[in-house]
């Protein structure tokens, strides 16, 4: 492929047909179609057709988690965003993270992680950052609400992934427009993920769809005794 050029998915291994994608990554697209077509993952439903969004990573039980999105993103024509330490952006491990789009982050106290990725937001004509919320692969009793404060700092809406281990398929649902009201936009995220019922890998670790900052926010309304 001549550089500068771009090119489109034929669909031969699956993932949507005529999906443009950046310049470069040939040989990513098809090891990771390959590897789709041999494991019995595919990518269902329509791709969002926002060029910028913050995206839920859900669930996050496991390592394959991460795995099987990247291939599913990769194949179906979307460059996903991952934050990361910003060293894991050196030679030589640099040479497979960027390509694979992690974005280095500062994480002393001088650089706020929010005000970095609206920066990136900002930055790019075409930006999509993938967020598991969970935070973590170990049971927890609340979700993380970094993504919460990206999207609202970036004015990006939150498009809400899955992958479901039952019938070995990853997707999306709608575009969540944040409103600042924390109670009702994850009373929205909550009903797609009950009603899509998607089977993570170890269902003993997926805990609540809750931010901690729900409970302060009723708090703060409940009448005083």
């Amino acid at each position: 492929m001549l550089p500068g050029r771009e090119f489109r998915l034929r669909g031969s291994l699956g993932g949507p047909t005529g999906t443009p994608w950046c310049k470069g990554y040939t040989v990513w697209i098809f090891i990771a179609k390959v590897i789709l077509r041999i494991s019995g993952w595919r990518w269902v439903g329509e791709l969002p057709p926002e060029k910028k969004y913050v995206m839920l990573a859900v669930p996050h039980t496991s390592n394959w988690d991460g795995f099987w999105l990247l291939c599913l993103s990769l194949a179906s024509g979307v460059r996903l965003r991952w934050m990361g330490k910003h060293t894991l952006l050196k030679a030589p491990l640099g040479w497979i993270t960027r390509p694979l789009g992690l974005v280095g982050i500062e994480r002393s106290r001088a650089h706020n992680m929010v005000d970095q990725m609206k920066a990136q937001f900002e930055a790019n004509e075409r930006f999509v950052l993938a967020i598991p919320p969970e935070g973590t692969r170990s049971l927890r009793t609340h979700w993380k609400s970094g993504f919460y404060h990206i999207a609202l700092a970036a004015k990006v809406p939150v498009r809400l992934g899955y992958l479901d281990y039952g019938q070995r398929v990853g997707g999306y649902g709608p575009a969540i427009e944040l409103t600042g009201d924390v109670c009702a936009d994850m009373d929205r995220i909550r009903a797609f993920y009950e009603e899509r019922d998607a089977k993570p890998r170890y269902a003993d670790r997926f805990g609540p769809i809750r931010l901690r900052s729900e409970e302060d926010a009723e708090q703060d309304v409940r009448p005083a005794s």
